[in-house]
Formats: C-alpha cells, structure tokens, sequence
C-alpha cells in the first residue's frame, strides 16, 4: 500500500498538472510558435529594410529566411527561431554597410 501511494504520489509530480501552474503541451506550442512567428516577422521587416537600400545579402532571404520558415512549418521552433535571427542579423548588417558606402566611388590617386 506505501508503495502505491508513493507511485501515485510521483505520477502526479511528473505529469506536470496545470492545477499548480504547470505548462500543457498546447501552451508550450503555443508559446513557441508565436516565438517563431515574431522571429520570422522581424527577419523579414529587416530584409524589407535591406532591401529599400540595394543592402540585401545574398543568402538572408533566399536561403536563410526561406529555411526558417520551412522549419516552423515543420513544427522545429528551435532552429526557425536560430535561422530567422541570422537572417535578420544579415539584413541589419546589409542595411548598415549599405548606409555606410551610399557614397563611396573610385579612389583617385
């Protein structure tokens, strides 16, 4: 009987119950898709950016961006989150040195 109370007692403990505030799987879903989603969005709000200044690189948005959406769509939050960020670093990037050499020309000697 001690045995069973103990087992009955450590199933509860682990099956996370939201009485006590624990996450359901649909929350965690949730929560990361809607983190995917805010990713990919920034990501994408950058490349426009990039793109208003000839500043895009090659592979933000062709490649990068498209793989981060492809993996949401899979359901792998992780690696669309870590794809859109460096997509969006690469469009921010894009963005500055293409502010930073709007001016730049041929050097005269």
């Amino acid at each position: 009987m001690k045995k069973l109370i103990i087992f009955g007692a450590l199933i509860f403990a682990l099956s996370g119950c939201s009485i006590f505030g624990g996450e359901t799987a649909e929350d965690v879903v949730a929560k990361n898709t809607a983190a995917a989603k805010s990713a990919i969005t920034a990501a994408t709000d950058a490349l426009k950016k990039a793109r208003s200044v000839d500043g895009e690189w090659r592979d933000a948005g062709k490649k990068i961006l498209k793989k981060a959406k492809a993996a949401a769509s899979k359901g792998d939050f992780k690696k669309a989150i870590e794809l859109a960020n460096e997509a969006k670093f690469q469009a921010d990037m894009g963005y500055t040195q293409a502010m930073e050499q709007k001016n730049a020309g041929p050097w005269l000697f």
